[in-house]
């Protein structure tokens, strides 16, 4: 008798002390957890105008003639004058590229009075790629000039001057800086609204650059912006 009385008391101090030791980790396992689920997620924003540093303009220009070797011959006039055009605003010759002349013979499928007056049309696109944009604007008012000179120009939407912004490299380390730092500062204003703290960071996502136009007004400055998210901790 004596005997089962030490082993329920023995049997009655396991279970107490497990119960203890038990409900401490649970305890400690609720706190982690509770921890764990605290946090706020943000996003931080940066933007830059920059201007453009690259800009193509394009010289769209057709001819047409009776035969091919006089459509050749136009064509080729055309090209030199709007070469000679560039060169004498100060714009390098290594930065200009032509297309192929594309040719079409007009009295294909057509008879009789359908037929235009002469038989061939060509066209062709000289392409300015240069980093003096401020150059290229100041040229741009003077080219009417090469219509008076007998080129017949093109312009339309696919030719349609553009202006790049090809120095993201070299800011993205600030952007995405500044982006982390406008994510904290929100953070920290939910942190004081909710009376805890910013803790570590638990997970960041960068988001994607864009460049867009500043407005459809200043296409030759850009607006450069990247958006990050963070996930912070919160603590007490």
């Amino acid at each position: 008798m004596a005997g089962n009385l030490r082993s329920a008391a023995v049997l009655g101090v396991l279970l107490a002390v497990g119960l203890i030791v038990g409900g401490s980790f649970i305890r400690q396992a609720a706190e982690v957890w509770q921890q764990s689920s605290r946090s706020v997620t943000v996003r931080g924003l940066a933007e830059r105008e920059m201007p453009a540093d690259l800009v193509l303009w394009p010289f769209n220009y057709s001819a047409s003639a009776d035969t091919l070797g006089e459509l050749e011959r136009i064509l080729s006039r055309d090209e030199q004058t709007i070469r000679d055009f560039l060169v004498q605003r100060g714009f390098d010759t290594e930065h200009v590229s032509v297309t192929p002349p594309r040719i079409t013979d007009q009295f294909s499928n057509l008879y009789g009075g359908q037929r235009p007056d002469e038989r061939y049309r060509g066209e062709a696109t000289l392409l300015l790629r240069s980093p003096d944009v401020a150059g290229v604007k100041a040229a741009m008012p003077e080219v009417t000039s090469l219509v008076r000179e007998g080129v017949l120009l093109s312009p339309n939407y696919e030719y349609r001057t553009e202006y790049l912004f090809t120095g993201l490299d070299a800011i993205k380390p600030e952007m995405i800086a500044a982006a982390t730092a406008d994510a904290r500062r929100a953070a920290q204003q939910f942190a004081e609204d909710s009376g805890s703290r910013v803790g570590q960071i638990r997970q960041a996502t960068q988001g994607y650059f864009s460049i867009e136009d500043l407005d459809s007004y200043t296409p030759d400055v850009k607006r450069v912006r990247v958006v990050t998210t963070v996930d912070y901790a919160l603590e007490d």
